[in-house]
């Protein structure tokens, strides 16, 4: 007998995917595909940024972090938070402006217009291994749930996972998925609102929820504490995640696509908020679970699990198509960078500069079906969502993030700082995190030294060219 649950999954799917394919016919466009014409009003693009970050990483993981973690993992989605908020009244209108006075697509453009060429190049190709790895982790958050609402094996629900994603995003690009992002972000609304009382409620109340508490804190040092048991890992989080959501591409393209710098101030603020507010739902889920589903084989289970067996069918319906809209939403903003990294910062930038609009429509769909099936086998290689994504967000923060941010408020040093900036940090990272088995140094973690290996880097370069000048 087919489980209901993977009923309501299948019909959900249907549901966002049938949209998608009717907005194909009006993505005719490259700037349609990729800046959605540059028209997103406000609430078009909070919708769009906050369906982006609430995604795997945002709940399965999260709930994940609370149940092995309790209260500290808040940090993980509230890190991102606080990155998009610090996005917001720094970084975002300023480079809305600068794409739109010069026609920017990619975050490529940007690097280059600013850097020179190979940077341009070298970036892209980090972002698109690091992107692969974010990518497989939605579809291992899309895999878990299979698993315990159909029984199916990791393997089965990863392919399944990625055909979706690859359907629903190819189609369309950015244009027709931030209309379907915003009914996805009102389900993920309703269903975490329902889902919290009602599951309490299945515990039995707030004071026997407590009283578990209680008994879990004795068995994990610092589950009731904010910071955890040690400021270390809450650090770990803001270095990690912060300078992230200040970056990532796949936020600033979205960020492109606003009407004017105003638009984007707002989106991203209001984006900020809502995911400081959100935050606390699937953690304190992940502890519900923690408390009464203890013995699951996976922390990655606990969201999942809640789903099947500590509320009623109606609200666990609810709450699974809220889960999926997170990992295909966040899954469509992953496929849309690598696809316009690929194609217009690799392809029509080094391999074919007269591409004309139909190629590019082409070659960005292609690469989206493409990036799609590696990561869909990435997917079934690593063991969590939380792994997967710690690949990308290192990746992330310790190569793009002082050269962005270095590039957008000043004019100097120029190319050769940048590629020996970028490879300094990756090494110090890299390196730190072998070394000492990804714990860091004096609470100093490996991105930390590598962040600040490329801005002791672009430091020096300019005042060594401002003193030349002088």
């Amino acid at each position: 007998m087919i489980s209901p649950y993977l009923l309501v999954l299948i019909g959900y799917g249907a549901l966002i995917i049938i949209p998608s394919l009717f907005a194909s016919r009006y993505t005719r466009k490259v700037s349609d595909f990729y800046v959605a014409g540059r028209q997103l009003r406000i609430p078009l693009l909070f919708s769009t940024l906050l369906a982006a970050n609430i995604g795997a990483g945002s709940t399965v993981g999260a709930a994940a972090l609370g149940f092995s973690l309790g209260l500290s993992a808040w940090w993980w989605v509230g890190s991102a938070g606080i990155g998009s908020l610090i996005l917001a009244f720094t970084v975002a209108p300023r480079i809305r402006e600068f794409a739109a006075d010069r026609d920017y697509l990619t975050v490529g453009d940007f690097l280059e217009d600013r850097f020179g060429q190979s940077v341009r190049g070298v970036i892209s190709i980090i972002l698109w291994l690091g992107g692969l790895a974010i990518l497989a982790g939605q579809l291992i958050a899309f895999a878990r749930i299979l698993q315990v609402v159909a029984g199916t094996e990791k393997i089965l629900g990863c392919v399944l996972g990625g055909a979706v994603v690859i359907i629903y995003f190819s189609a369309t690009g950015l244009k027709g998925t931030v209309w379907v992002n915003m009914f996805q972000l009102t389900v993920k609304g309703a269903g975490f609102l329902l889902a919290l009382p009602l599951a309490l409620a299945a515990l039995g109340g707030w004071d026997a929820f407590t009283t578990g508490l209680q008994v879990k804190s004795t068995e994990v040092e610092g589950y009731l504490n904010f910071f955890g048991d040690s400021p270390a890992s809450t650090l770990h989080y803001l270095v990690l995640l912060v300078p992230s959501f200040i970056v990532s591409p796949g936020i600033l393209q979205k960020i492109y696509g606003a009407r004017d710098k105003r638009t984007a101030r707002i989106g991203a603020a209001a984006n900020g908020i809502a995911l400081l507010v959100f935050s606390f739902f699937p953690v304190v889920l992940g502890m519900m679970a923690a408390v009464s589903l203890s013995n699951l084989d996976h922390p990655d289970l606990a969201l999942p699990s809640i789903i099947t067996e500590m509320v009623p069918f109606w609200v666990g319906a609810l709450l699974l198509a809220a889960i999926f809209s997170a990992e295909i939403s966040s899954a469509d903003a992953v496929l849309f960078m690598l696809s316009t990294s690929l194609g217009h910062d690799l392809y029509k930038r080094f391999i074919n500069p007269g591409a004309g609009e139909k190629t590019m429509m082409l070659v960005s769909r292609l690469t989206s079906v493409s990036a799609g099936i590696i990561g869909t086998f990435l997917a079934m290689a690593l063991p969590s969502v939380i792994s997967a994504l710690e690949i990308f967000y290192s990746l992330l923060s310790a190569s793009l993030f002082v050269p962005l941010v270095w590039g957008i408020y000043h004019s100097k040093p120029g190319t050769g700082t940048c590629i020996r900036a970028i490879a300094a940090s990756l090494a110090a990272t890299i390196t730190v995190h072998f070394l000492t088995g990804g714990e860091g140094i004096f609470m100093i973690s490996p991105v930390a030294f590598g962040i600040i290996s490329s801005l002791i880097l672009f430091t020096i370069a300019w005042i060594r060219e401002s003193g030349n000048q002088q």
